[in-house]
C-alpha cells in the first residue's frame, strides 16, 4: 500500500445542526432538508441519495417547514417570512411577510395553485402561486389559538388545522370552519397543560390523523367531526405525522426518537373491515425525530441528532440491493477543509468563521503503526469572523499558505497571509473586481498566481493575483448553456488546465493559457462526487454518486485504456455497494500509478499498475497479504488497496513532504454535544 507519514487530525470541531424540515419532491425524486441554521440540502434520492446542493444559511432565517410546488421550493419560519428559494444560483430568490406573526408551517393543494400557511395570530393565509412570485389572496375565519400544523385535503376542498387542545377544519371556498375537533389533554398531571396538535394529514375518503404532545395518534372521521380510535404511543410528544402516497401508510416521529408505522389493513385474518393499525416501531434516532417524509420505498427521518436516516420497507424489494440497505447521513457530500500542501497549514470552514491551523511535527521515527512523539503541537493561527448574517458557502487556501479567500452570499473576501514562525499577519486585499459578488466555489492556482470563482450559470471567473493587486482576467462560459451551479472545481499542477462539475452531471474542462473551453467529458446519468487532474499525466479523474470511476484524458480529449479496462471488466461488487460518496481524490507525486480517494468510512489507495480485482477476488485483502510470505503476495495483489483504520473522515490530503493528512471527526464526538434526551435506554427497559 506504501509507507506514509500520518497526520491525525481531530481539532476540526465541525457540528452540524440540527434537522427542522423536510419535503420530498415525488416527480423529481429530490428531498429538501431545512436545518436550525437556516440553511437548506437538497438531495437527489434518485442517484444514490446525493447531496446535490447547499443554500447556506442566515442568522435572521428561521426554517420551520419546507414545500415543494413543482420544482419550486417554499419555507416559512418564526420570522414569519415566506421564502422561495433560487436552486440555480443556491440563494433565496425572494422573502414576503406574511403579517401573521411568526409561522409555524407551509403546505400546498395538490393542484399546486396555492399555498397556506399557518400563523401565531391565529390566521389561515392562502397565497396563490404565480409563475414567477406568490400573491396574499385572503385569510380564512381567524381562530383564537396560534395555527401549529395544516393538511389540504386532496381535492383542494378544505383544510384541516392542528391548534391547541382542537382541530380546525375549514371550508376553503367560503373560508368558514365547519367543523371544531377537541383533543382531549394527556392523563394525571399533564392534564392541566394545553395539548399542541404538533401535526394534522387530511386524507381524501376525509379521515383525519392527529399526532400530538401528549403522546396521541388520533383517527378522527372528517365527516362528523367524531373520534375514532386513540392510539398513546409514547410518554412524550408525537411530533411530525407523514402519510405514503397512495395513503394506506402513515408514520409518525416522536420526541423519544421512535418512528412508527400505522398501515389501513384488517386487524385479523377473520375480519374483513380495514383499520389503522400499529405494525412498526424504528428506533434509529436518539432525539427528538422532527421531520419526516415516507417515499415509495423508504421511510426518511430527520432531527435533533442531526443526522439523515433512510430506512428502507423491505417488502417493497423482490431481492437485496443498494436500495434496501439502511443508509445514515451525517457529513456534507463537499469538502469543507482546504490544505496548503507546501505550507502544511489547514484551513476549517465553519458557517460563522474559518479556522487556520499549523499542523504538529515529529522527528522520531517507527514501525508501522507506531505513534511518534511530537517535536511541536499543532497550532491554531487563525480564528477569522465571518462579516454580515450570510453564512459562509465556500473557502480556499493556497498551497503555499499566502492567500485566504471565502466568499458567502453576499461578497467575496480575500485576504494575505503571512506567517514567520510564531507570528501570522492577515491583510484584506481592499479592491476586488465588481464582477466577483459572490461564489459557489473557489480555488487557487497551484504557483497561487490566480484565484478561479465559480459563479452563476456554470461560468468561472479568472482573478490574477499579485501582492499590489487583485485584477479581473476572463470569464469562462460552457457552451452547453447549464445554468445549474459548480460544486466541484480543480486544477492542474502546471496551470494550463481547470476542470469544473456541475448539478447536470456535465464536466467541463478549460485551457487556462487560452482563456477557452477545452472540450467536454461524455456525460454520465451520475453526479459527480469527487474530481482531480493528474500532476504528471494531466488525465482527470472523476468519481460519481454511484461509485463509478472514469480516467479521462484531457490532451487526446477521449478515456484512457485504465478506464475503458475498468468500465468493460466492472468494479468489484463490494466497492459499489458503500455507501458513502467518495468526496476527494489526490495523487502521489512520488509514484505516478496512485491515485489516493476516501469517502466518510475509508481510505483507499488505487494502483494502476496491479490488475483489477474481479468478482471473485477477496476485496479487503489488506490482512491476508501480512499473513503470507515475499513470494505468495504478488498473486493475491491488486489495484484497490482499502485502509479502514481512520474513523469518520472528513478530508485526506497528501502533503509536499510525503505526509498523509487525516481529518477524522468521530461521530461520538457529535453525539457527546448533543443535548440529553428525553429518554435513554437502559437495560431491560
Amino acid at each position: 500500500m506504501g509507507e506514509f507519514k500520518v497526520h491525525r487530525v481531530r481539532f476540526f470541531d465541525y457540528m452540524p445542526t440540527a434537522i427542522r424540515a423536510m419535503a420530498f419532491n415525488a416527480h423529481t425524486e429530490k428531498l429538501a432538508l431545512g436545518r436550525m441554521d437556516g440553511s437548506v440540502e437538497i438531495f437527489n434520492f434518485a442517484d444514490h441519495y446525493f447531496q446535490e446542493k447547499v443554500i447556506p444559511g442566515k442568522d435572521s432565517r428561521s426554517i420551520e417547514a419546507l414545500c415543494w410546488v413543482g420544482g419550486r421550493l417554499f419555507s416559512a419560519g418564526l420570522n414569519g417570512e415566506i421564502t422561495e428559494y433560487d436552486l440555480e444560483n443556491l440563494r433565496p430568490k425572494y422573502s414576503l411577510d406574511a403579517y401573521g406573526g411568526p409561522i409555524w408551517t407551509i403546505t400546498s393543494n395538490s393542484q399546486g395553485a396555492h399555498l397556506a400557511i399557518g400563523c401565531e395570530d391565529g390566521t389561515v393565509k392562502l397565497f396563490e402561486v404565480l409563475e414567477e412570485s406568490i400573491q396574499f389572496e385572503r385569510n380564512l375565519d381567524r381562530q383564537k389559538g396560534r395555527i401549529i400544523s395544516l393538511s389540504w385535503h386532496p381535492s383542494g376542498a378544505q383544510i384541516a388545522a392542528g391548534m391547541m387542545d382542537m382541530i380546525r377544519v375549514f371550508d376553503v371556498p367560503t373560508g368558514h370552519a365547519v367543523q371544531r375537533l377537541l383533543v382531549d389533554r394527556g392523563f394525571g398531571g399533564s392534564k392541566s397543560r394545553e395539548t399542541v396538535v404538533w401535526s394534522v394529514v387530511f386524507l381524501s375518503d376525509c379521515t383525519i390523523i392527529s399526532g400530538d404532545s401528549a403522546g396521541k395518534v388520533q383517527v378522527w372521521d372528517g365527516h362528523t367531526g367524531t373520534l375514532v380510535k386513540t392510539h398513546l404511543v409514547t410518554k412524550w410528544d408525537v411530533l411530525a405525522l407523514s402519510v405514503s402516497k397512495d395513503e394506506s401508510s402513515v408514520v409518525v416521529g416522536t420526541s423519544e426518537g421512535t418512528v412508527i408505522q400505522f398501515q389501513f389493513i384488517a386487524p385479523t385474518l377473520q375480519q374483513q373491515d380495514k383499520e389503522w393499525v400499529r405494525t412498526r416501531t424504528f428506533k434509529n434516532h436518539t432525539h427528538d425525530v422532527r421531520a419526516l417524509a415516507e417515499i415509495e420505498t423508504a421511510i426518511v427521518s430527520g432531527g435533533m441528532d442531526t443526522q439523515l436516516v433512510v430506512r428502507p420497507l423491505l417488502e417493497k424489494f423482490d431481492e437485496r440491493s443498494y436500495a434496501s440497505g439502511l443508509r445514515k447521513i451525517h457529513f456534507p457530500h463537499r469538502n469543507l477543509v482546504s490544505c496548503a500542501k507546501k505550507a502544511g497549514l489547514l484551513l476549517f470552514q465553519f458557517p460563522g468563521q474559518l479556522e487556520l491551523w499549523r499542523l504538529g511535527e515529529s522527528d522520531g521515527h517507527g514501525k508501522p503503526g507506531d505513534s511518534l512523539p511530537l517535536k511541536r503541537k499543532p497550532e491554531k493561527l487563525l480564528h477569522l469572523k465571518r462579516k454580515g448574517e450570510d453564512h459562509i458557502c465556500c473557502s480556499a487556501l493556497s498551497s503555499c499558505g499566502g492567500w485566504l479567500a471565502y466568499s458567502t452570499m453576499s461578497s467575496v473576501r480575500l485576504y494575505r497571509l503571512q506567517t514567520d514562525n510564531n507570528d501570522i499577519s492577515i491583510t484584506k486585499v481592499p479592491k476586488l473586481p465588481k464582477v466577483l459578488r459572490s461564489a459557489h466555489q473557489l480555488c487557487f492556482s497551484s504557483d497561487s498566481s490566480k484565484l478561479f470563482a465559480a459563479s452563476s450559470q456554470s461560468s468561472v471567473l479568472i482573478i490574477a493575483l499579485s501582492q499590489s493587486e487583485c485584477k479581473y482576467v476572463h470569464t469562462l462560459k460552457p457552451k452547453s448553456g447549464s445554468r445549474q451551479p459548480i460544486h466541484l472545481m480543480t486544477n492542474s499542477v502546471d496551470g494550463k488546465w481547470l476542470a469544473t462539475a456541475n448539478s447536470d452531471c456535465e464536466i467541463h474542462v478549460y485551457n487556462v493559457q487560452k482563456l477557452k473551453l477545452h472540450c467536454i467529458v461524455p456525460v454520465y446519468g451520475s453526479c459527480p462526487s469527487a474530481i482531480g487532474i493528474h500532476p504528471t499525466t494531466n488525465n482527470l479523474i472523476n468519481v460519481h454518486a454511484d461509485q463509478q470511476i472514469f480516467e479521462y484524458s484531457i490532451v487526446e480529449k477521449q478515456y484512457t485504456d485504465w478506464s475503458r479496462k475498468l468500465q468493460k471488466q466492472g468494479l468489484h461488487n463490494l466497492w459499489l455497494d458503500r455507501d458513502t460518496p467518495v468526496t476527494h481524490v489526490t495523487f502521489n507525486p512520488n509514484n505516478p500509478e496512485q491515485i489516493l480517494l476516501h469517502d466518510m468510512h475509508m481510505f483507499c489507495i488505487i494502483d494502476q499498475s496491479l490488475p483489477l480485482p474481479d468478482q471473485k477476488t477477496q476485496f479487503y485483502n489488506q490482512m491476508t497479504l501480512r499473513s503470507l510470505s515475499g513470494q505468495e503476495r504478488p498473486s493475491h495483489l491488486h489495484a484497490f488497496k482499502i485502509c479502514k483504520t481512520f474513523q469518520d473522515l472528513l478530508s485526506v490530503s497528501l502533503l509536499d513532504d510525503q505526509s498523509l493528512v487525516m481529518v477524522e471527526r468521530p461521530l461520538l464526538s457529535i453525539t457527546s454535544q448533543l443535548p440529553a434526551p428525553v429518554r435513554q435506554k437502559k437495560f431491560a427497559t
